[in-house]
């Protein structure tokens, strides 16, 4: 590991101290934490969906996030190490083969359901 390396893993701990990032991958859902500011007042705001995509690319890695809200299709791309993110709770485990689910944007209705992991139900019932 580099210096440049060291350093990046520095930034990216001291970010994430006091956070509940918990693991996913794509095609799991989870529920995104996000600090808004809206003048002088700060609240925090949930975006629950499917991650669709996920780029690992050190202090600048990123997520996207898409869910269908009111009938239209919302895709949000959050910076996993962003200061405005308060926590990325897992709601629940999907079963996908692909790295990129960008097919869903063309999907509606059932046909964008993704099928829950068996192994993620079952350490469920366990705790």
């Amino acid at each position: 590991m580099n210096t440049l390396q060291k350093i990046e893993q520095h930034a990216m701990s001291k970010l994430i101290a006091g956070k509940r990032i918990d693991e996913f991958a794509q095609g799991d859902t989870v529920r995104v934490n996000v600090r808004i500011i809206e003048g002088n007042t700060e609240r925090v705001q949930a975006f629950e969906g499917v991650v669709i995509g996920k780029k690992n690319a050190g202090s600048r890695s990123a997520f996207t996030v898409r869910k269908i809200s009111h009938g239209e299709g919302v895709e949000r791309v959050f910076p996993t190490y962003s200061p405005r993110i308060e926590s990325i709770e897992l709601v629940r485990k999907g079963n996908v083969r692909r790295a990129k689910l960008y097919y869903l944007r063309g999907l509606t209705g059932k046909a964008a359901r993704i099928t829950e992991k068996r192994d993620a139900i079952q350490e469920q019932a366990a705790e």
